[in-house]
């Protein structure tokens, strides 16, 4: 099935969390959108990875997605090694996406920061026709995203554009709340985490909402980019 939007993400809600208006506008829009989660999570305080997988589930339901899978790799390990490059060049020439969104370049988990070069080293070698992968004994041919940006999470990141997602907040919220284990619930008797408090929801809405105002809309999603973004006519900025 090939991809119009990929987006990669460490962990299952990364996504929700960093581009989940995003994916649900350009869905909207008539575009095929999936999310390849890099780990289940495994090592999350709250929750187990089978939980997560069905809570990822339910999320790709309320978005629309036209396709989501887990590689496996191992949460708070995995590396820039060839043998994870790979599994992530073996998604993309899967999906052949024409865009990959892909972890915040800096962020408070290691992960995050770590998954975005690994991302971006992978979409590279995705295109060299001389590394080679199969998916069920069929060779892949090399295939390369246009482009990789890169979504905000935690930390506060000035980005190099913002997507207005007005109209969107109230699909993205719901996504990431289908992640019942993680977030903010009065009735749960796990462990208190950094992102289980209900600050750090607002912090998330204050988040869409200041980017949304440096454009002029209600909300917005802020992404990064390690080149210069180009347009083709001036009528293209908001």
């Amino acid at each position: 099935m090939k991809l119009d939007l990929l987006v990669i993400a460490a962990h299952p809600d990364d996504a929700e969390l960093g581009c989940g208006g995003t994916i649900a506008k350009h869905v909207s829009l008539g575009f095929k959108v999936g999310i390849v989660d890099l780990t289940m999570g495994e090592l999350g305080t709250r929750g187990t990875p089978i939980i997560r997988i069905e809570e990822a589930s339910e999320a790709a339901k309320i978005l629309g997605l036209a396709a989501r899978e887990n590689l496996g790799l191992a949460d708070g390990y995995f590396q820039n090694t060839k043998e994870d490059q790979l599994k992530i060049v073996q998604a993309v020439r899967k999906y052949q996406p024409n865009i990959v969104l892909a972890n915040a370049i800096t962020d408070r988990h290691p992960d995050h920061g770590r998954a975005a070069t690994l991302i971006y080293d992978a979409c590279f070698l995705a295109g060299l026709a001389k590394v080679e992968t199969s998916v069920n004994g069929v060779a892949q041919k090399a295939w390369r995203p246009s482009v990789v940006y890169h979504y905000i999470q935690s930390q506060s990141l000035q980005p190099d554009f913002i997507v207005d997602i007005s109209g969107f907040w109230d699909i993205k919220i719901k996504s990431v709340l289908a992640y019942k284990s993680q977030f903010f619930n009065p009735s749960s008797t796990e462990a208190n985490t950094y992102i289980s408090s209900p600050d750090f929801l607002k912090m998330v809405e204050a988040r869409s909402i200041e980017h949304g105002h440096a454009i002029g809309t209600k909300h917005g999603e802020g992404f990064t980019v390690r080149r210069t973004v180009g347009v083709k006519s001036l009528l293209d900025l908001v």
